[in-house]
């Protein structure tokens, strides 16, 4: 058996083009485009980079991007300011705070202070407590995309047993709650579970998110499961960088059914569910039926 490869750059360009029609329409119906916030605090290149590629992706899709930066040594009391007015602007239907933020600052603190209706990165307690409740909320972003990839591919879910792998409030968590939504039978695992090989190998659908290169390896796989690889790692062999996920890509391909790639599976669809996020939160926000996106 050789596995289906995932585009997800392919799926993240399908949904794009839904989100652009839904946010055409919006803007004819309230005479503004869907308004995303992005806050990034400090100069770190990697964070401009992800930030910038946020605000492009914004406006190809029809909508205002916001992108405020703030020096390093910003204070608590400036942030919160910042966040006060974004939650009062009605221009902005989503708030981004770009994580990490400098050590001296309060993450918690702010993530609570930005409004439950425009937490497009689904991590205030508010929005993990819709999720695990069964009510509508906005889903992290990630975890999100993996669910769309996986109901692309396998249509309903379900029944199926699916493995989490990884235990974070940015994916792992709010997977196993999106995955029991979809009457998954779902166990939550992680670095320390006795025998995950063995719990991997009874799994219909495997989502790795621990954030180790190649920890979870291809013999592990059932035959024709489908594997979502959430993870990105640098390895350096004979010389030259990699980069990996938390599954042995080529040996796992040998026993799947489907699989994403490490790039291009999961991480195009990061961005593009910030964008789908945000166009539900001005919908909502709006009181207006939010448009059908394949989610």
């Amino acid at each position: 058996m050789t596995a289906h490869i995932i585009d997800g750059k392919a799926f993240a360009a399908g949904l794009g083009d839904r989100i652009a029609e839904g946010a055409a329409a919006f803007a004819d119906r309230t005479g503004r485009a869907p308004g995303l916030a992005v806050v990034l605090v400090g100069s770190d290149p990697a964070s401009e980079i992800y930030v910038r590629s946020k605000g492009l992706m914004a406006r190809k899709l029809g909508m205002e991007s916001f992108e405020h930066t703030l020096p390093a040594e910003t204070t608590q009391d400036t942030l919160m300011a910042l966040i006060a007015e974004l939650n009062a602007n009605e221009a902005v239907d989503g708030i981004l705070v770009q994580l990490p933020l400098p050590d001296h600052l309060d993450s918690l603190q702010v993530i609570e202070a930005i409004d439950p209706a425009k937490d497009v990165d689904g991590l205030h307690p508010l929005s993990a407590g819709y999720l695990a409740s069964g009510l509508p909320g906005l889903v992290s972003c990630t975890p999100l995309g993996c669910l769309m990839l996986l109901k692309d591919q396998l249509g309903s879910l379900s029944g199926l047993d699916a493995i989490v792998v990884g235990r974070s409030i940015l994916v792992g968590k709010p997977m196993a709650q999106l995955l029991l939504a979809e009457n998954c039978t779902v166990t939550m695992a992680h670095s320390r579970t006795a025998d995950l090989a063995e719990k991997v190998g009874k799994a219909d659908i495997v989502v790795a998110a621990v954030g180790r290169a190649e920890m979870i390896k291809g013999d592990w796989i059932k035959d024709g499961a489908t594997v979502i690889d959430v993870g990105t790692s640098r390895v350096i062999r004979d010389g030259q960088k990699y980069l990996v996920g938390d599954v042995d890509f080529a040996a796992a391909s040998e026993k799947a059914r489907a699989i994403t790639p490490v790039p291009g599976g999961v991480g195009p669809m990061t961005i593009m569910t910030l964008m789908h996020n945000t166009l539900i939160a001005a919908y909502r926000r709006k009181n207006y039926p939010v448009p059908e996106l394949g989610a």
